[in-house]
């Protein structure tokens, strides 16, 4: 390779990591402070994936999105480094080739958003816990080899913990987003829980906040807690410069079911956040949490 060809390989690497950032800041602040916390090779990788499912994420939102514009995403994802021209591949396929990245995710990944273009409402809690898999626990998984594990643990022992938190990470967002999936006709709440607290889809459609739904919501929000409790100890088993900062994406994920609260669980009128104050606020004492963090019995360190 010639010494202009590294140079205009570099060049383009540049100009596609400021993309992604501009894209992280923009559409998720908590994972722009949370990823803050890691060194730089890791927090630009980690932030090329998240550019990556943003740019795939978007399709769904893009008007008459189809399966065919997901399957050309698809096909240009699948080319190697030197055959891509869009800013935010470039990127993501150089962190994927460059930490050898297991493509099985990724392709799930995508097989999740199609899921989204396909919209079906879920008649159950597995139905919607297979789909919150594809589009989050996924990118837990093609995380793990980007932030790395502790010394002696194996991928197959941290990734059902990393599963578990995407889940609950995506649980958090659908409770969160209630009001605007319903504003797009769309309603992600499992029909048999509907159901069971005598809600229909038309009610959450219509945006009804009363004792039901609020009932329905504390339902949903203490299955997200259960996961949360669950994948927490998973992150002990990470490298340990990576604890915080995941730690920190998980448990400022989570206080936006105390805002939720705090909303009186109106989430039809307004989108719960935790505020930049609060995040600082909230450091020290994740820092604390995640230096006496101890891993899951079932694994031994």
């Amino acid at each position: 390779m010639t010494a202009q060809a590294a140079t205009m390989i570099a060049m383009t690497g540049e100009i596609a990591q400021k993309k992604v950032e501009t894209i992280i800041r923009e559409s998720s602040k908590t994972f722009f402070f949370a990823t803050q916390l890691l060194n730089l090779h890791q927090r630009r990788a980690i932030r090329a994936l998240y550019g990556f499912c943003r740019a795939s994420d978007d399709l769904v939102d893009r008007q008459g999105a189809s399966a065919g514009d997901l399957e050309a995403w698809r096909q240009q994802v699948n080319q190697p480094l030197d055959r891509q021209n869009d800013a935010v591949l470039y990127a993501w396929v150089a962190c994927r080739e460059r930490f050898n990245v297991d493509r099985r995710y990724e392709q799930e990944l995508l097989d999740g958003i199609l899921a989204d273009i396909n919209f079906q409402p879920y008649a159950t809690w597995q139905e919607l816990e297979r789909y919150c898999y594809l589009v989050a626990s996924t990118v837990g998984l093609l995380s793990i080899p980007i932030i790395g594990l502790a010394d002696g643990v194996a991928f197959e022992q941290a990734a059902p913990f990393a599963v578990t938190l995407g889940i609950a990470l995506q649980l958090t967002n659908i409770l969160r987003d209630v009001g605007e999936d319903a504003r797009n006709g769309r309603v992600y709440l499992p029909l048999e829980d509907l159901e069971r607290f005598g809600l229909s889809l038309q009610d959450i459609l219509n945006h009804r906040l009363d004792e039901s739904f609020k009932a329905l919501l504390r339902f949903e929000m203490q299955r997200a807690y259960r996961l949360y409790e669950i994948a927490l100890p998973g992150i002990a088993l990470l490298s340990r410069g990576a604890r915080v900062a995941v730690g920190a994406a998980a448990l400022l994920y989570r206080e936006i079911l105390n805002e939720i609260v705090a909303l009186e669980y109106d989430v039809f009128h307004h989108r719960a956040h935790t505020s930049g104050l609060k995040k600082l606020a909230m450091l020290p004492g994740i820092l604390g949490k995640m230096v006496l963090l101890k891993p899951p019995v079932s694994v031994k360190v």
